[in-house]
């Protein structure tokens, strides 16, 4: 799923195989294994070494220092996690107030000394109240001290993250999580993995499935994986979008005129609708109307009533423009 991250900067040393024997951290649970990582490659990793690296890994962990790294991406692999980005970010302008997403950020447990312990990568994580929400800091969302994302996305495109990575979320206590499986197809995808998302849902510390997401009321998994995978934005998508917006707003007491650049879409409808209907009743009164109409500041927010009535008994456009703003 995930891959290597190309160095910008000075180049990235060589990395020797991952070996046994590594340094091992109190109470930490079993290293993983191969079985766990189909599709990845274990490379030694060692603690002091985290901060330099630029690697992209699905998991380490301090037990064996090691590092599981899988191939390169592929645009089948990233598309999920960008398009869902915005797509909340449609949703947020419906409800009224930001979302954010955090991308494939590292998700790090340290030990009782502090240290590095175990450190995963989603695909992307998603806070749906940034403005209330401890966010992740410039290095890492830390278990602990920084509030768990609402919702983390896991890409399976050839890779499956049920194995390990589900339970350790489930461990570590993330409300939700998603795992899709594009319907692009891979070579090197396990067999038996169909395309699709699988909601989980964490209930009394144990995850379940769910039809439909928590965190986005209504918003089911038939739904969010065809959003994820069609080629052109569809009326589907968009009608679900809208529907899940509108209940988070209807929850939050908030709407799309809270958004900066809806609240200007609308006004400008309304002013629309609002100057076809005077256009057409002084047209109807044979009153020339020019390039300029309707020409009155505030013009979108006048009730429908008053424009009709100045409509209805000016005897030119100046006299219908000062009619209004009387």
């Amino acid at each position: 799923m995930a891959a290597y991250i190309v160095a910008v900067a000075a180049p990235v040393p060589a990395l020797r195989p991952a070996v046994a024997g590594a340094p091992s951290c109190p109470n930490a649970p079993p290293a993983p294994t191969a079985a766990e990582f189909p599709g990845c490659t274990p490379v030694a990793l060692p603690r002091e070494e985290l901060d330099d690296c630029e690697l992209r890994f699905e998991y380490w962990d301090a037990v064996s220092e090691t590092a599981w790294v899988c191939e390169p991406v592929s645009p089948y692999h990233e598309s999920p996690a960008r398009c869902l980005t915005g797509l909340v970010t449609l949703i947020a302008r419906m409800r009224g107030s930001p979302i954010r997403c955090f991308g494939c950020m590292d998700l790090l447990q340290r030990d009782r000394h502090g240290e590095p312990w175990i450190i995963m990568q989603a695909d992307e994580s998603v806070y749906l109240h940034p403005g209330r929400a401890r966010l992740p800091g410039p290095k890492a969302m830390m278990l602990g001290e920084d509030d768990l994302p609402d919702v983390v996305l896991e890409v399976d495109h050839t890779t499956d993250v049920r194995r390990r990575k589900l339970p350790q979320y489930e461990w570590w206590g993330f409300p939700e999580v998603w795992v899709e499986v594009p319907d692009a197809p891979s070579a090197s995808r396990p067999k038996g993995r169909q395309s699709g998302l699988t909601i989980h849902l964490l209930e009394d510390g144990a995850f379940r499935q769910s039809p439909a997401s928590r965190a986005f009321p209504g918003w089911t998994a038939e739904e969010i994986h065809a959003a994820l995978n069609e080629a052109a934005f569809s009326a589907a998508t968009s009608a679900a979008l809208e529907r899940v917006g509108r209940a988070l707003g209807q929850r939050e007491g908030t709407g799309p005129d809270d958004d900066p650049l809806l609240r200007s879409q609308r006004a400008e409808a309304r002013t629309e609708a609002r100057a076809e209907l005077a256009r057409e009743l002084l047209v109807a009164r044979g009153i020339a109307v020019g390039v300029d109409f309707p020409g009155v500041p505030g013009f979108a927010d006048l009730p429908v009533h008053a424009i009709a009535a100045a409509a209805a008994a000016c005897t030119s456009q100046a006299d219908f423009r000062e009619r209004l703003r009387r």
